[in-house]
C-alpha cells in the first residue's frame, strides 16, 4: 500500500495498539507455538515459521506465524488492514487460500497463525518479463480459477498482484494477504473509516479509485495488469504515486500489447485488454467465464481490440477524460456474490451422434429457456468423441472427413436455433469436442476445470443392462460439482436422476 494514499488518517488509534509489544524472539512461545526462524522482514509485517509445541490440531503441515510490525507512529490502515485479515481468514476455505489456524488479539499479541505454502510467490517473475506466452496463459488460467473460488465464497481480494500469488507444489494458485480486501459477510473497516482509495498504484481498477469495493471484477482487472507486464515487460498504466495519478486509467488507454511484442497472438490481446476495460460491465463478467477463455483460444471472440496497435486518437481521449470528470459511481452496497450468481457458466451435454431427434429438440428447448433467464450466461456446448482407451481408433471416416470436425461442426448446428432465438452475442456461446473413453468422466472434469454452474444433459431410455451398469447421466449426477439437469424425451422411462 502506498501511503500517498492514506494521508487523511492521522490521528487514529486502535485499541491497545498504542504500546508496543516486547521484540520477538527465536525459541519463545506465544500461546502455543514457539517461533523456529524469522523468514520474512517487511514493511507492515514479520513472517516467523512457527511450530505447535502439544502438536494438537494441524501440526502435520508446516506452519508460518505473520505478526504485525507495531513500533507507533505506523500508518493505521497497516493495523485496521491486519484486523480485516483476522477476520477474513476463517472464513476461507480450499486449496486456494492458506489453511487458516489461530489468531492473537491486539489486547496481547496480535498475529496469524496459517498454512505454510511451500511455493515461491510471482514476484520474482517480474523481473523475468517478458514470459513466454504459453507461460502467460497458464498463469492466468490458474490465478482466474483460483480468483473464482474465492469470490463463490463471498471475497473481493483488491490486492491482486505478483507478491499475493503463490503455488503449491501441485501448480495450484494460492492467493495470500487479505488486509484489503471485503467480504460480504463482514464488515468493511476500511470502507468505514477511510476516505481515500485503497490497493496498489498500478493493479488497482478504476472504480478502487471511485472507492468502490465490492465488485469482483476489480480483481480481473487487476489480472489484466499482471497479464499485460508478463506478456510485454511494460505497466499498462505506469506505477502512479498519488490518487491524480491513479485516475489517468479511467482515461488513458494502455500501449496494445502487440504494439510492444509482435508474436503476442490477436487473441490474447483481446483477452487483455477486455480486463483492462475501464467500465466493469465490458469486462469479462466472472473469473471463470476468463479462465474458460484462456483454455479455450479458438473459441475467443475477436472484436476491434484484437486489431489495435497504437492507443486511440487525442481526440478520443479527450472524450475519455471528459466524460470521466462526471462519472463517479453511486454507493449501491452489491455484494460479490451477486455479481456472480449473474454470471453463471451453462455446459450443456450433447450427445449429437447417438440422442434421438426428440431428445436433442427437448435438450435445446430446454437449454434455451435456462439461458433466457440468465442474461449474462455463458454457454458452453459439449459433445464427446468417444474413444478407445487403446488409442486405436480411426480418426475419419471413409470419405476421410475428420471425425472431431464433423462432431463440432453437428454440435453447432443443433446450436444455431439457440443463438439465433437468444441473439447471443459473441464470446457468449462456446463450442467444445472432448476426446475421451468415458463420455461422462470427461463432462465432469471438463465442468469442473472450467467452474460451470449448471450441466444440462439428455438421457436415452434404459434398458436391464444399462441400469445394471450406470447411465452416463446418472454418473455425471453423481460426481458433479455442481447442479445437473438430466432432460429426457417424451415417453421415456424415468428411472434416472435429475437434480
Amino acid at each position: 500500500m502506498d501511503s500517498k494514499l492514506y494521508s487523511q488518517t492521522l490521528g487514529y488509534q486502535r485499541s491497545g495498539s498504542d504500546q508496543a509489544p516486547s521484540p520477538l524472539e527465536v525459541g519463545q512461545v506465544i500461546d502455543r507455538f514457539r517461533l523456529e526462524e524469522k523468514l520474512h522482514v517487511g514493511g507492515m509485517a514479520h513472517i516467523w515459521r512457527v511450530s505447535e509445541v502439544n502438536h494438537a490440531g494441524d501440526s502435520r503441515l508446516p506452519l508460518i506465524m505473520k505478526v504485525p510490525r507495531i513500533k507507533g507512529g505506523e500508518d493505521p490502515a497497516t493495523i485496521v488492514g491486519f484486523e480485516v485479515e483476522q477476520m477474513i481468514m476463517p472464513m476461507l476455505s480450499g486449496p486456494h487460500v492458506p489453511k487458516f489456524i489461530a489468531k492473537g488479539d491486539f489486547t496481547r499479541q496480535p498475529y496469524i497463525v496459517m498454512e505454510q505454502i511451500q511455493g515461491s510467490s510471482l514476484r520474482p517473475r517480474l523481473d523475468e518479463a517478458p514470459l513466454a506466452l504459453d507461460e502467460v496463459i497458464e498463469i492466468g488460467s490458474r490465478v482466474a480459477t483460483a480468483l473464482h473460488d474465492l469470490h463463490r465464497q463471498h471475497l473481493v481480494h483488491l490486492d491482486i498482484k505478483p507478491s499475493n500469488i503463490m503455488f503449491r507444489t501441485d501448480g495450484t494458485a494460492v492467493l495470500v494477504d487479505f488486509g484489503l480486501s471485503r467480504h460480504d459477510h463482514l464488515p468493511d473497516l476500511l470502507d468505514e473509516e477511510f476516505m481515500l482509495p485503497m490497493g496498489t498504484g498500478p493493479y488497482m481498477s478504476p472504480e478502487q479509485v471511485q472507492f468502490v469495493r465490492n465488485d469482483p471484477r476489480s480483481d480481473l482487472f487487476a489480472l489484466g495488469v499482471m497479464l499485460y507486464h508478463f506478456a510485454t515487460g511494460e505497466r499498462p498504466f505506469g506505477q502512479p504515486e498519488s490518487v491524480r495519478g491513479l485516475r489517468r486509467r479511467l482515461w488513458v488507454e494502455p500501449v496494445p500489447p502487440r504494439a510492444l511484442r509482435a508474436d503476442c497472438p490477436p487473441w490474447l490481446q483481446e483477452v487483455i485488454l477486455k480486463c483492462l476495460e475501464v467500465k466493469p460491465e465490458r469486462r469479462y463478467q466472472s473469473a471463470a467465464q476468463l479462465a474458460l477463455d484462456l483454455q479455450s483460444p479458438s473459441q475467443v471472440a475477436l472484436t476491434r481490440r484484437a486489431e489495435k496497435l497504437q492507443r486511440s486518437s487525442a481526440m478520443k481521449t479527450f472524450k475519455r477524460w471528459f466524460f470521466a470528470l462526471g462519472a463517479e459511481p453511486g454507493q449501491e452496497r452489491a455484494k460479490a456474490s451477486d455479481q456472480l450468481d449473474r454470471s453463471p457458466i451453462i455446459l450443456a451435454a450433447v450427445d449429437v451422434d447417438s440422442a434421438t431427434t426428440e431428445l436433442l429438440e427437448r435438450l435445446r428447448e430446454t437449454v434455451r429457456r435456462i439461458v433466457l433467464t440468465e442474461p449474462g450466461a455463458r454457454l458452453a456446448c459439449v459433445s464427446v468423441m468417444k474413444t478407445a482407451r487403446l488409442g486405436l481408433d480411426e480418426l475419419v471416416d471413409e470419405q476421410g472427413q475428420s471425425l472431431h470436425v464433423k462432431q463440432l461442426v453437428s454440435l453447432k448446428h443443433w446450436a444455431r436455433p439457440i443463438s439465433k432465438a437468444l441473439n447471443l452475442e459473441e464470446g457468449r456461446l462456446t463450442f467444445h469436442v472432448l476426446e475421451a473413453s468415458d463420455p461422462a468422466a470427461a463432462i465432469v472434469d471438463f465442468a469442473r476445470r472450467n467452474q460451470a454452474d449448471h450441466i444440462v444433459m439428455g438421457a436415452r431410455g434404459t434398458s436391464g443392462l444399462r441400469r445394471f451398469l450406470g447411465s452416463v447421466s446418472s454418473q455425471v449426477v453423481a460426481e458433479s460439482d455442481c447442479s445437473v439437469t438430466v432432460v429426457r424425451a417424451p415417453g421415456a422411462p424415468t428411472s434416472e436422476p435429475s437434480a
